[in-house]
């Protein structure tokens, strides 16, 4: 950070001339508490498109977000009052953190506290997929069929779950998984082997973790690492009848390569919460498509990223960011 380019404090006489700015659908308990130190407004729409945002965050001093739009070069040269943003999320891809320091400003997530609440989702999803209650729900309601000989499951009970970044969600996600019976070996280049054993999970190579699975669930930020990992390559690589859930980033997943597994029969279902082209990934706005190859393959199931979206999650992490945002501009 570059001198003078320090976190701008606000003394309290002064906080009642500041401006907070909520730009997504947050726990009201920010808004609460806020308000008792600042004015606060929340968008009309949500969440707004980056030039409607451009327009009105010239004077706030306080921005709280989720994942959309994307807070880049523009959008921040726009902020001339902005000291602090909270993001009610964990992933900050959608944000320019460095640009964002050189300004002065201060920005906040929330790892670990919507853990529990997509790894339920991922739980969810194996589920869904591996008893086929969506297409056996359609059948009764839209086709008014009852022929419980046309989805035969498997149980999760004695399969192997492959975990792709064993951090907090991915670590939940292997203990509910052991619960139902299943082996758990997973993926983290950036953990001690201690935290396998704690975790009773064993570790190996991202290769390993899919030629021996049954069920891959991928809990890793998307970077230039981890983009498109998952391809027709890797794919190939797997079990026939494998099932894939993806509840972190669109872009890890290839979606025209799986789409084309799908439908060749090479992979046994594809379950995510995120799509390569959805609003959240990649700060598409009005008229953009979040269309996917994807939508017409059978053993596929898409939920519009909800992972986080339960109400003791959203409880949580507004307290946290409440936190944050007091504690960075002296509000105690």
């Amino acid at each position: 950070m570059e001198p003078g380019c320090g976190p701008k404090i606000i003394n309290r006489k002064e906080c009642w001339l500041m401006k907070c700015l909520i730009i997504d659908v947050v726990s009201p308990a920010i808004s609460e508490e806020l308000g008792k130190y600042m004015d606060v407004a929340t968008c009309k729409e949500l969440p707004p498109s980056k030039d409607e945002l451009k327009a009105e965050i010239g004077d706030v001093d306080v921005l709280i977000m989720r994942v959309d739009p994307k807070i880049d070069k523009e959008v921040l040269d726009a902020a001339k009052n902005l000291k602090v943003i909270g993001v009610c999320s964990v992933g900050l891809n959608h944000i320019d953190t460095k640009y964002a320091e050189e300004k002065g400003v201060q920005v906040f997530n929330a790892p670990g506290l919507n853990g529990n609440a997509v790894a339920e989702l991922t739980i969810c999803k194996m589920l869904e997929l591996s008893r086929h209650t969506i297409p056996a729900h359609r059948d009764v309601t839209v086709n008014e069929k009852w022929d419980k000989y046309a989805f035969v499951g498997r149980e999760l009970r004695g399969k192997t779950l492959g975990v792709l970044g064993f951090g907090r969600i991915g670590q939940r996600v292997g203990e509910i998984a052991r619960v139902f019976g299943m082996k758990v070996v997973a993926y983290d280049p950036y953990l001690p082997a201690e935290v396998f054993t704690k975790n009773e999970a064993t570790s190996m190579s991202i290769a390993e973790v899919c030629k021996v699975s049954d069920y891959i669930t991928i809990h890793m930020p998307l970077n230039d690492e981890t983009k498109n990992l998952f391809n027709a390559k890797s794919i190939a690589e797997m079990k026939n009848d494998a099932v894939v859930l993806n509840m972190a980033r669109g872009g890890i997943v290839n979606e025209q390569d799986m789409c084309e597994a799908l439908k060749a029969g090479k992979i046994g279902g594809y379950a995510t919460d995120v799509l390569e082209n959805e609003v959240a990934g990649d700060g598409l706005t009005a008229d953009a498509s979040f269309r996917s190859p994807l939508f017409d393959c059978d053993n596929f199931v898409v939920s519009p990223h909800i992972g986080a979206q339960t109400v003791d999650a959203s409880r949580d992490i507004g307290a946290h960011i409440i936190s944050k945002v007091k504690e960075a501009l002296e509000l105690n």
